[in-house]
Order: C-alpha cells, then sequence, then structure tokens
C-alpha cells in the first residue's frame, strides 16, 4: 500500500473546465499548484457538453454588428429563472455577467474557436456562442496551457477526506490505485468536482425518492466536493433545482465522426470559416450529425399524439403527465416513441421537429431515419414493428388505440427510441462568497475551502444554454486567484 505525500501551495480537486480554470490562474499568481482528477483522463462535464458559453462583448458579436453589455446580460438572465427568481443569488450573477467577456477572450487567447452568436430568447441579443469542433476542444486547449504554465496534474487520485489543521483545511486524503495519498495544500483547496446528478443519496434528499432513480449524463458526476466539505459544516443551495428528469436518445453505441474530430486549432479555423461561408445545403449534413446524437426529443411529439411505450410494448401512462419520471421504472429504464404515418410527415418539416440545438439547426425524422438508425425503426404495421422491436403486438396494439391525444392511425409507423430519463445537470452547489470561499452553516467562510463551478455554484440560476460553462469558467479562474492570493498574504 502507498503512502505518498504531495505538497502544493494550491490544490484543485476535479479536472473539467472549473478545475484547469483555477489551476491556471492560481498558477499565474505564481502559486505551485497541483490539479489532480478521479477519473483516468481530464474532462468532466465540461467534455459531456454541447460546448456553449454565453457572453456578451465577444468578437463574434462586434464583427456581426451587435451591441450587448453585461449589464443587458444581467438584466435578461432573470427572464430565464421565471418564478424561481427569488432564490438566485444576485451578487454572483453579477460577477458572471460582469466577468464572462474577459474569460471569453481568455478561452480565444488559450486556443479555443467558436461558432456564433446565436440567438436564445428571452436574451435580448444573441450571446450564446458554440465551441469548435467540439466540446473536447475547452479540455484540450485548457491542458496545454495548464501544462505549459507549470500546473501539475494526476489523474486516477479521488479526494476521500479534507484535512485541517485547527479551522483552517490544509490538504486531502486522496486515493489512488497504489493506495493512500496525502496532499498537503499551503494556501488552500479548490474544490470543483462537479454536480450531483448521479449520486442517489443526494437526489433522494434533495429531490425525492423517484428522481434518485434517474441517472445523470455524467456517470462520474456524484457529489464529492459537496459531500466532503458538509463535513466541515458547509452547506448546499437550491439542491432540489435541475435541468430533468428529461427524456433524452441513448447516446450512439461508436461516436460519430464529428465527436472524434481532433480539437486541433487550424481545424477549428476552417469550421469557423466554412459556417459563415458555406451554404446551408451543404452544411446541414455536417450539422445532422451532432444534432442527432443524445438530445431531447421534442415533448410537441406528445402533445400532438405520440405515445411513449416500454420495451415490452406497454404505455408508461399519460404521456403529457411526467413521462421521465415513469421510464427509470421500466425494464433497462428504457422506452420507445411510436408515431404514425401522419406523425411522421408533420414532423419532417418546419416547425414540427424531432430534436433541436438551439440556434443551430432542427432534426427532423429523414435525418434521424439517416443518421440514428439504431434509435429508428420503421414497419408498414405494428405487428411488424413489434416484431422488429421484440415487443408484444397485442400489448402494442392496445397501447396505439390509447394515445394521449388520440389513437394512432394508419401506418408507416416509426419508433424512436430506445430513449432514457435523465438529468443533465443539477443547481445544487455549496454556499459560496463572492471570493468563492466556502461558506458554513452560519455564513462564516471555512479557512482554506473554495469551491468553483458546479460544486461552488452557491444558489446562483444558471438556467439557459451557455450559462453552466460560462460559471465554470468564471468561477475557476477566481476561485484560483483568490486562493493563490491567501498564501502571498501568508507570506507577508
Amino acid at each position: 500500500m502507498s503512502n505518498e505525500q504531495l505538497n502544493c501551495d494550491v490544490l484543485v480537486v476535479g479536472g473539467g473546465g472549473a478545475g484547469l480554470a483555477a489551476a491556471i490562474e492560481a498558477r499565474d499568481q505564481g502559486a505551485h499548484v497541483l490539479l489532480i482528477e478521479k477519473n483516468t483522463a481530464l474532462g468532466g462535464s465540461t467534455a459531456w457538453s454541447i460546448g456553449s458559453v454565453t457572453s456578451s462583448g465577444t468578437r463574434y458579436q462586434k464583427k456581426r454588428g451587435i451591441v450587448d453589455s453585461p449589464e443587458d446580460h444581467w438584466a435578461d438572465m432573470p427572464g430565464f429563472a421565471g418564478d424561481l427568481d427569488a432564490r438566485d443569488n444576485a451578487p454572483l450573477r453579477r460577477i458572471l455577467c460582469e466577468e464572462i467577456p474577459a474569460t471569453f477572450q481568455w478561452l480565444l487567447d488559450s486556443g479555443v474557436h467558436f461558432m456564433g452568436p446565436m440567438p436564445e430568447p428571452p436574451h435580448r441579443q444573441p450571446r450564446m456562442h458554440n465551441v469548435l469542433p467540439n466540446s473536447r476542444s475547452f479540455i484540450y486547449h485548457l491542458k496545454k496551457r495548464a501544462l505549459r504554465a507549470g500546473v501539475q496534474i494526476r489523474t486516477g487520485l479521488r479526494v476521500t477526506e479534507l484535512l485541517q489543521d485547527g479551522e483552517r483545511v490544509t490538504g486531502v486524503v486522496a486515493q489512488g490505485v497504489d493506495g493512500p495519498c496525502l496532499i498537503r495544500a499551503k494556501a488552500g483547496v479548490v474544490l470543483a468536482a462537479g454536480d450531483f446528478t448521479n449520486d442517489p443519496q443526494f437526489k433522494a434528499r434533495f429531490m425525492g425518492p423517484q428522481e434518485a432513480k434517474v441517472e445523470g449524463v455524467n456517470q462520474t458526476a456524484t457529489g464529492d466536493g459537496q459531500r466532503m466539505a458538509e463535513g466541515l459544516g458547509a452547506r448546499i443551495v437550491n439542491g432540489d433545482l435541475a435541468l430533468g428528469p428529461e427524456i433524452r436518445f441513448i447516446a450512439p453505441a461508436k461516436e460519430n465522426w464529428i465527436r472524434q474530430l481532433p480539437p486541433w486549432r487550424w481545424l477549428a479555423v476552417f469550421m469557423e470559416w466554412a459556417l459563415e461561408h458555406l451554404p446551408q445545403s451543404i452544411l446541414r449534413p455536417f450539422m445532422m450529425k451532432f444534432l442527432t446524437t443524445a438530445l431531447a426529443p421534442s415533448t410537441s411529439l406528445f402533445e400532438m399524439g405520440a405515445i411513449l411505450v416500454n420495451a415490452q410494448g406497454e404505455r408508461l401512462g399519460n404521456e403529457l403527465d411526467r413521462p421521465a419520471w415513469r421510464l427509470p421504472d421500466q425494464t433497462d429504464k428504457a422506452g420507445f416513441i411510436v408515431i404514425d404515418a401522419a406523425l411522421a410527415k408533420q414532423f419532417s418539416a418546419w416547425p414540427h421537429y424531432i430534436s433541436t440545438a438551439p440556434g443551430i439547426a432542427y432534426a427532423y425524422v429523414p435525418d434521424y431515419r439517416q443518421n440514428r438508425r439504431d434509435v429508428f425503426t420503421e414497419a408498414h404495421t405494428l405487428e411488424a414493428l413489434a416484431q422488429r422491436l421484440n415487443m408484444d403486438a397485442a400489448t402494442l396494439q392496445r397501447s396505439a388505440a390509447q394515445g394521449p391525444v388520440r389513437p394512432l392511425g394508419d401506418g408507416p409507423y416509426v419508433a424512436l427510441g430506445p430513449v432514457r430519463s435523465v438529468f443533465v445537470h443539477n443547481e445544487g452547489g455549496l454556499a459560496v462568497d463572492t471570493e468563492h470561499r466556502v461558506l458554513n452553516a452560519s455564513g462564516v467562510p471555512i479557512a482554506g475551502l473554495y469551491a468553483a463551478g458546479s460544486t461552488g455554484q452557491g444558489g446562483l440560476l444558471l438556467k439557459g444554454h451557455g450559462h453552466h460553462l460560462a460559471w465554470a469558467f468564471v468561477s475557476g479562474r477566481r476561485a484560483g486567484r483568490f486562493a493563490a492570493q491567501t498564501m502571498a498574504a501568508q507570506s507577508n
């Protein structure tokens, strides 16, 4: 058994976007920085994301003559929160909106490229920028920048305990393949370990027993940072709020070539040029490779008469009444969306789409027929469809006669699926102050402990595409900077 001991000034726990940003910024402040990641590779939820960053004042906006400001961004964000706006953390929202323009430029300086900006109401201006060629670009370029700066990176180390000297956090105990490892951090520890979308205990506690059955998109998002900080008296804010459960198509067994594209700078530059200059007739097939991966089917399918059945062909209940909550109780936690010929025709053209990435494109029935044969089954009769899906024909026929709006009509019939229920992300982060110090139940900072990204969301509401990644990079940079400045203050 290993009893390895490591020393650093700032320890960053988590190798996603927030963690890498924290490590780079702390190192730029002169700290000796160690970043550890429990998985064998960096990435976290950042690498799983669509890759949108929402910002005002970018060169992409200026190129299009868009006049925008952090103040306008700040004013628009409550439109996403709606009735929940009273639960938002206004000071952190101010920080996000004021600092994301500089952080967006920092991403560009790191080698990241985008397309956009895209409109997304209630934003009054297009602010959503989508990374090129895929979300792994963030990790690729930030890892390179971190290593160039001198950040030490260790993967395969999972933190199991925060260590204190008196009231101050001074390090962690981590577990690797060779045994435990003791890591001392002179200035402090930055928790950037993501959310708890795949931890049943946290979900049961904050959301309910049925939600606890729903898996997270990121299987390793288990709330490690929140759990350890709670052990020191920290508290979680807005743990009951999440994007999900929502129905999503299963991911392809093999990643398509869009996700496999290497995040090379020259390739991103070429893609950026192509998206601005090539006609849609050429670009659309490329977009569909991205758009038909693992996105959410439109709820309008059910509103217009589609049915949701399990692997036996039995309806799960009323499709218009939270069907995503019932999928986890089915065989393999999966189901199929079944439509008739009339619906298939309707959902083959605007305005009725199967899935979308806002501001990018819309995917229709023919797109799934071409790009996702693994989730597209078609047959002229319900009996034939049942046979192809290994369902009981009589059960499927009964389900078709009991649709939420009307019985299914004539064939040919299409089954889209398997689909499953997932949590994409949740808002349950640790309470933090405006310097990203973790707060205890009395609102007092826990000395030496910082949190960023989803772990340190602090009650900030991040609905709308591009706000979670924006917060990851903004809060990560700030947490790393403040932790390193603590080291400087200690030496004076």
